[in-house]
């Protein structure tokens, strides 16, 4: 019987902080861009703000509520040092205070381009931009700095999670749009809209491939590595434990097949120049799939990593 510790507090963790470190990269990244999104990068940048600060302070409450004495979290912060746990945690709070305040920039009814906190919100998404990318590394930075256990012993978890996480942020910005963005009759308005989804679906192609990419260095790295790292990512592989949430949920549902359709979708005007008309049901189906192969990725890790290193014993 394989002893896990670690359950759906951290995994949910894990996804939550990522999902709202990617969500406001996202909004920050939109924000600073100069051209391109038109009127409604504003829009945008203002859902993934709006969004972001609560899965991660949620995240934060789900892992102080499983160390079981949540004053002991305070622990943490009592001194700096160059341990993971340690800026890690230091970065999820600045993370948290500061992408805070950039949503509080466009919480008024009048803000918009050019107000009055324009120049404050563009300070704080350059620094909310790097914050959230520390956040969504750290999560695998963390996993990946405990060598007893092999399955998350590699380089490569940072930047899986990293990416993830943005996709995740890319996903649940484009579900914002279609209920509360989508819905204007003004075709300018709807012009803008298409224009905005057509760049956010590109970029997360881009992201998608990015992942496919990194999991099969993933895999590359645990085969061409020596001893419990091989034997650990076996759980993965056909025939292995968690084989099928992997390969079915994370690669195929979560990755792969959002990966196509938005290819498909962007095609068109990607290579001829032709005309992008975002479809309600794909912007719906898209990043759900999304972000249920995020938190599966999560899940699949972070179980994966305490039965190989059980069974290694």
């Amino acid at each position: 019987m394989h002893e896990v510790n670690w359950g759906i507090h951290v995994i949910l963790y894990l996804f939550l902080a990522g999902l709202g470190a990617g969500a406001v990269v996202v909004s920050g990244s939109v924000l600073l861009r100069k051209g391109g999104f038109g009127s409604s990068r504003f829009a945008v940048a203002r859902w993934g703000a709006l969004i972001g600060p609560i899965p991660a302070m949620l995240g934060t409450f789900l892992l102080v509520f499983e160390l079981g004495q949540p004053f002991r979290a305070l622990n943490l912060f009592k001194v700096i040092n160059l341990s993971p746990m340690s800026i890690g945690s230091w970065f999820l709070v600045l993370f948290i205070f500061f992408s805070l305040l950039y949503a509080l920039t466009f919480l008024p009814r009048s803000a918009g381009p050019g107000d009055r906190l324009a120049r404050m919100r563009r300070t704080l998404a350059w620094i909310c931009v790097p914050s959230g990318i520390g956040v969504a590394i750290y999560t695998g930075i963390l996993l990946g700095a405990m060598p007893a256990r092999p399955f998350w012993n590699s380089p490569i978890l940072a930047g899986l999670f990293l990416l993830s996480a943005v996709s995740s942020g890319v996903a649940v910005i484009l579900l914002m749009g279609v209920f509360f963005r989508r819905k204007s009759t003004d075709p300018a308005v709807r012009d803008d809209y298409h224009n905005s989804a057509y760049l956010l679906t590109a970029t997360d192609a881009i992201i998608l491939g990015g992942e496919l990419v990194i999991i099969f260095l993933f895999l590359l790295f645990a085969q061409l590595t020596i001893g419990d790292v091989r034997y650990a990512v076996a759980e993965i592989l056909p025939g292995g434990q968690l084989a099928m949430p992997f390969w079915v949920l994370v690669v195929g549902f979560g990755v792969f097949i959002p990966f196509v359709i938005e290819i498909i979708e962007i095609r068109p005007r990607l290579l001829s120049g032709g005309v992008f008309r975002s479809r309600m049901a794909v912007e719906v189906v898209v990043p759900i799939l999304i972000l249920i192969g995020g938190f599966t990725l999560r899940y699949v890790v972070v179980i994966a990593g305490q039965i190989s290193a059980s069974a290694a014993l």
